[in-house]
């Protein structure tokens, strides 16, 4: 049920001396620069909110949601960059006789420019950033088992703007927003009902979502550390109906709040290392969940 539509939330800042490690941050790669690693994510809620009922459910107990996450970006020039992401996610629930899931999900691609570098205010530099990426299944899963599905298994479009003032001694803050167009999804069934009404046909209409993140931190040469708050909203869909399972088109918005901390070792300015917390404040049809985060990523210069 809390399934995010990228992998996972928005972060970010800039510096000329720091590398992009998502498409979501405002640091971009220079000239043939590739940076590349892993993360693991750890997710776990045993609250949710069937539409706006928050609640507990006995026959599903917690459910965990972990995945280890693969990650790419290239510089093909200092303002243009190309960034894939990979995740293997597995699912888990603590009580009941469901069965949990596992197996790739979706490949994300985007690519990132620089649109505008500039001074601004006599007291930092304003950049600008925009980002579009287009993300699918790779793995044979099925979106129609929440809350143990491990993706909806729709195919997107998103287009993201990203504002971010940098003062000199090392402070930021940051502002993202982003509009993601979702492809239908197809069932393994002949019908379906949701929101009040019946469906004969197994390919489900997916909701449009918008997102957006303000973040504030300080950024050095070889620490990262925001925190950062996001909202995401489903344009359209249903809610959960009283007793039942969540449906793969349901409206689910949520808002969280989180931080995260990421050093550039002494031994090597091109091994990082990276730590985040986050957790669900409010929501629809999600679970009130806490995720950790832990990832490694390297720089190869070509």
């Amino acid at each position: 049920m809390t399934r995010g539509l990228w992998a996972f939330l928005l972060l970010a800042l800039s510096s000329a001396s720091l590398r992009a490690q998502t498409a979501d941050d405002s640091l971009m790669m220079r000239r043939n620069d590739f940076c590349t690693g892993f993360s693991y994510q750890h997710d776990a809620w045993d609250q949710y909110w069937e539409g706006s009922l928050k609640r507990v459910n006995g026959n599903i107990g917690t459910i965990t949601r972990q995945d280890v996450g693969w990650m790419g970006t290239y510089g093909v020039t200092d303002r243009l960059n190309v960034i894939a992401t990979l995740p293997f996610v597995w699912t888990h629930p603590s009580q009941g006789v469901l069965l949990g899931q596992k197996g790739v999900q979706d490949l994300m691609v985007a690519v990132k420019y620089n649109v505008l570098d500039t001074p601004f205010t006599g007291h930092g530099s304003l950049r600008t950033f925009a980002v579009v990426s287009a993300g699918g299944p790779v793995g044979d899963y099925t979106p129609d088992f929440l809350p143990l599905s491990i993706g909806s298994s729709s195919e997107s479009l998103a287009g993201r703007l990203t504002l971010h003032f940098q003062a000199r001694p090392g402070w930021f803050v940051r502002g993202t927003g982003a509009y993601t167009w979702r492809g239908n999804v197809k069932l393994d069934r002949p019908s379906y009902y949701t929101n009040g009404q019946l469906f004969l046909s197994n390919e489900v209409a997916m909701p449009d979502v918008f997102d957006y993140t303000a973040s504030v931190g300080y950024l050095d040469r070889r620490l990262h550390a925001p925190v950062y708050f996001t909202q995401q909203y489903t344009r359209g869909g249903g809610d959960i109906r009283r007793q039942d399972m969540p449906f793969v088109s349901n409206r689910m918005n949520f808002s969280k709040i989180g931080a995260f901390a990421q050093y550039w070792l002494p031994s090597s300015r091109n091994l990082s290392v990276r730590l985040e917390a986050n957790h669900t404040l409010n929501g629809r049809n999600v679970g009130q969940s806490t995720t950790l985060t832990a990832g490694v990523f390297y720089i190869f210069h070509f």
